[in-house]
């Protein structure tokens, strides 16, 4: 598992120092798909940064499979074991060819042509890109890069896979290419991921949803259990899925409404079931 043990985190120039994170004790267990929630500024992706030890802590420990990161002897096995992608698939791009662009990784690990070979078709077929695998990713989507760009993190075989924010500047098709590619990995590959977003919409696909506030964790639950607390989610800037909202909102106009659906399905559902038991026939 990932483990953080009162994780302080400090940012220092000449002119200032502030903390960013305060004494995170947070556990992540393989296999988990959790999400990360915290408006700008929170922590999240300081929080991130931890994991495959970019960042160190100023106080506290992180431990990867038990591997501190601060010990500089466990750096190439943490970073093995943990995989990053970010925003920006443009910035991970570092070959002409798809198939090479994922092939660049493992090939720095050392790892046998026969085996790069495999580990490349292997990821390229996961993600959906084998038929791209001859293309030049300057003509690929940003769904599809940011899929490549996943794909180069698989073919290294982590542990775990940490995305900070990788829909954030694509459209809604390419959101939801990327998503679907996440949470296939998740339930068929067995991936540990940790998803850091801003869309409500993708964390409650996870399965655990962490809130962060001014470098704490606020909240730590199911997503079930986090998104019906509407008001405590905006009190700290954040937004909550459109159903959840619309629930909310008719609920705050006098309707005797739960506010717990968190997709269009059950929230229809849970609409039609107040409509009839009122008496109005639909």
């Amino acid at each position: 598992m990932i483990k953080t043990e009162k994780l302080t985190t400090k940012y220092v120039n000449q002119e200032e120092e502030k903390t960013v994170l305060f004494d995170i004790d947070l556990e992540i267990k393989k296999g988990e798909f959790v999400a990360v929630l915290g408006h700008n500024g929170s922590g999240k992706s300081t929080l991130a940064k931890h994991f495959n030890a970019i960042m160190l802590p100023s106080s506290g420990k992180v431990w990867v499979d038990g591997m501190d990161t601060s010990d500089e002897k466990h750096l190439y096995d943490i970073r093995q074991k943990t995989g990053m992608v970010f925003q920006n698939p443009d910035n991970q791009m570092v070959a002409t060819v798809v198939e090479d662009d994922v092939a660049f990784a493992p090939e720095n690990l050392g790892v046998p042509r026969e085996e790069i070979r495999k580990r490349v078709d292997f990821a390229l077929k996961a993600v959906g890109m084998y038929e791209y695998r001859h293309r030049s990713p300057q003509y690929l989507s940003g769904g599809q890069k940011q899929r490549v760009a996943i794909a180069g993190i698989i073919a290294m075989e982590p542990e775990y896979i940490v995305l900070d924010e990788p829909t954030a500047m694509l459209d809604p098709v390419g959101r939801e290419e990327v998503m679907n590619t996440i949470l296939r990995l998740n339930k068929e590959q067995h991936l540990t991921v940790i998803l850091i977003t801003h869309y409500m919409n993708e964390a409650v696909k996870a399965n655990r949803v962490i809130v962060l506030d001014k470098g704490k964790i606020l909240m730590d639950d199911t997503p079930a259990n986090i998104f019906p607390q509407v008001s405590r989610l905006k009190s700290i800037g954040l937004d909550v899925p459109q159903s959840t909202e619309l629930l909310y909102e008719l609920n705050k106009s006098g309707v005797d409404i739960s506010v717990d659906s968190l997709d269009a399905d059950s929230c229809t559902k849970t609409i039609f079931d107040v409509v009839r038991k009122a008496g109005v026939t639909v």
